[in-house]
């Protein structure tokens, strides 16, 4: 299957283009390097230098080269990036979708994976946090991809759009062998983060809030390894080859670590010293964000397979000390 991926020099994108490429799929990557690192992108996959909203030059890519389908990757990120700036927010993430999806619709590419976030249901009332829970985003990023989201499902009535919309938890961990690793700027995840702090490119980690209602008293999530993440996109895209139903699924484990534990698990892996210290909470951190995991089991059948806590922090160790700092 020939797939164009955005925002395939990414963090994730990066990723997936590796998995496409091991699995047979040719590969066309649209990536404007805002964020993205041009020698993330796998040698085998064509790569092309635009922004997705461009949707002329889309449509002229996906007629070229005879897409099939497209994930899309590209966007905007940041939570409190979002807060102080949304408008960057409301043109990255929705009015280039929207481009993209008119040459999408134009080029009758049938099927689309969209790159969504937990961030979309807000201060979860239930934890694991089910798809049909009520979804209340309480920032700009999660608004912009749920609005994304219900422009899918519209345009999947109105036009036949297979789509798939993968509500990520926390992506983590790094495919060390392939290169890859997490290369934000700046850098606002834990686990590299602390991990900085193990090579000593940062003098601390701060835990925002150590009176939490959890066992600990920090922050829990649900960390997700960037492998099995992109395994789920590559049963999603399956799944809608084969003409199945379209919708939203989470991506996560059904478990939850907290930030004391990946501080700790940290030092284990590494053998190095974290200096850890306490800071007040931020505004807008629910204290438990945990996936519920059935729907994409059922549904996609998949489940991920290298995401406990120690594998990831392996991986991205790895990777971590590899990459430039």
């Amino acid at each position: 299957m020939k797939v164009l991926v955005t925002g395939g020099a990414g963090y994730i994108g990066s990723h997936m283009v590796r998995t496409l490429i091991d699995r047979g799929h040719g590969v066309v990557v649209v990536d404007d390097l805002s964020s993205g690192h041009r020698d993330a992108v796998a040698a085998e996959a064509a790569f092309v230098e635009a922004d997705v909203a461009d949707g002329v030059r889309m449509l002229a890519l996906l007629r070229e080269h005879g897409v099939e389908a497209v994930l899309h990757f590209a966007g905007k990120i940041r939570v409190d990036e979002s807060v102080v700036d949304p408008a960057t927010y409301w043109r990255g993430n929705v009015t280039a979708s929207l481009a993209l999806l008119g040459a999408v619709l134009e080029a009758k590419v049938p099927s689309f994976v969209f790159s969504s976030t937990a961030a979309v249901y807000g201060d979860p009332e239930t934890v694991p946090i089910p798809e049909d829970h009520p979804t209340r985003p309480v920032n700009p990023y999660g608004d912009s991809k749920l609005t994304v989201e219900r422009i899918l499902s519209s345009y999947g009535v109105a036009h036949g759009l297979r789509w798939a919309a993968l509500r990520y938890f926390n992506a983590a961990g790094a495919n060390a062998g392939a290169g890859l690793g997490e290369r934000h700027d700046p850098e606002s995840h834990l686990i590299p983060i602390v991990l900085d702090v193990a090579l000593g490119r940062r003098e601390k980690v701060s835990i925002y809030g150590t009176d939490w209602p959890t066992p600990d008293g920090t922050c829990v999530r649900d960390y997700i390894h960037v492998c099995d993440l992109a395994d789920a996109h590559l049963a999603a895209l399956e799944h809608l080859t084969k003409g199945g139903e379209s919708g939203a699924f989470n991506l996560g484990t059904g478990r939850g670590a907290s930030v004391r534990e990946v501080v700790e698990v940290v030092r284990e892996v590494t053998g190095k010293a974290v200096l850890a210290v306490s800071a007040p909470r931020r505004a807008g951190d629910p204290p438990e964000l945990v996936a519920g995991v059935e729907r994409a089991a059922r549904i996609l059948g998949w489940r991920a397979k290298q995401s406990d806590l120690r594998t990831i922090v392996a991986d991205a160790w790895l990777a971590r000390a590899r990459l430039p700092g």
